[in-house]
């Protein structure tokens, strides 16, 4: 990928600093691969690298239902039937870290995905699919108000201090102050524990709380408070529970929604939100925060959405960005088609 000397553009041709374009204002960037449908509603998605054979690495995405799954996809889009997880209720989002060390010699990779209807969060090995949590861990288990504990999105937080592994929960509904839940991740015995670590987080209490991605390279959080504002807050425990800022709320044409995170050297590269009812995706700076563009990648009411800057076959040569699209599916696409450094 060349993403070096970017200079990034202050107007946008139909001033989306101010509002939303219209979708087809905008110049179609149509999908590489489009994947067979899931049985009811798609929902979020997480790529596993496959480091030593990419052609092979594999897309996880959510079918959000009381008769729900974890689909694995190929890189053409095909389901791969051993790698799905079928029999959840209702998971939500999903996230995957690799590397995490289990000793000193001997690391793994893991996925893990809220279960909704149980009150749970899951967690599996990848790519052999091993359940490390004896069947889910339960999550918001001392809010009081049941309507609370219905967990939503999910993000894992790599530590680049000491290789810590957190999942950063959130939920359907809570309290203005406190609405997500930080839990540290250990592996001990072959299975998971998880110890809550803290809570932090405003809620604008506007709509709900869905689509949350880790910065593991700069430490940062960032969490969709829908139709409020891109929130962004310290992964790192420690470094405190102050709120950084908020932004990219007026870009947005009503729900700010899926979070991806383009990680470039140092502090360049982009972080990309789904415009949902607009149809359309927001590209703001990783480093500034600022608006930059906004880019119609032809989805239909996306909600999540995932990237990886590694090229993986001859399809995708510079990286992938994987969009839900509400057809029950997913659209892939080479990164370099985003346009990000136009």
């Amino acid at each position: 990928m060349t993403f070096n000397n970017l200079k990034l553009p202050f107007i946008f041709i139909c001033f989306s600093i101010v509002v939303s374009c219209k979708r087809d204002q905008l110049p179609e960037i149509l999908p590489d691969i489009i994947t067979e449908k899931s049985l009811h509603d798609t929902d979020d998605p997480a790529i596993w690298i496959n480091y030593q054979n990419p052609e092979q690495s594999i897309v996880f995405g959510t079918d959000k239902d009381t008769d729900g799954a974890i689909y694995a996809y190929d890189l053409n889009g095909k389901i791969i039937e051993s790698k799905t997880i079928r029999g959840l209720k209702r998971p939500n989002n999903v996230d995957i870290r690799q590397g995490f060390k289990i000793n000193d010699s001997v690391s793994i990779d893991i996925m893990a995905f809220t279960e909704r209807e149980r009150q749970q969060i899951r967690i599996f090995s990848v790519p052999d699919m091993r359940a490390l949590d004896n069947g889910g861990i339960p999550v918001f288990e001392d809010d009081t108000n049941p309507e609370f504990r219905l967990p939503m999105g999910i993000s894992l937080y790599k530590s680049p201090k000491d290789d810590s592994l957190y999942a950063i929960v959130g939920r359907k509904d809570g309290p203005s102050e406190g609405y997500l839940y930080q839990y540290k991740i250990e592996y001990i015995e072959d299975k998971v524990n998880v110890t809550l670590v803290r809570k932090f987080g405003k809620y604008s209490g506007k709509k709900e709380i869905e689509a949350i991605a880790v910065d593991d390279a700069l430490g940062v959080v960032y969490y969709s408070d829908e139709t409020f504002g891109i929130r962004k807050y310290h992964a790192e425990p420690e470094m405190g529970n102050e709120e950084i800022s908020v932004f990219g709320g007026e870009t947005f044409k009503r729900d700010n929604e899926g979070i991806a995170i383009v990680a470039l050297e140092g502090t360049e590269g982009y972080i990309i939100v789904s415009n949902q009812q607009a149809e359309t995706f927001n590209v703001f700076s990783r480093n500034t925060n600022e608006f930059i563009k906004e880019i119609n990648l032809t989805t239909k009411q996306t909600d999540g959405c995932d990237v990886v800057t590694f090229p993986l076959n001859n399809t995708f040569k510079s990286g992938l960005f994987v969009a839900m699209n509400d057809e029950q599916n997913f659209y892939f696409y080479d990164l370099d088609k985003l346009g990000l450094e136009e």
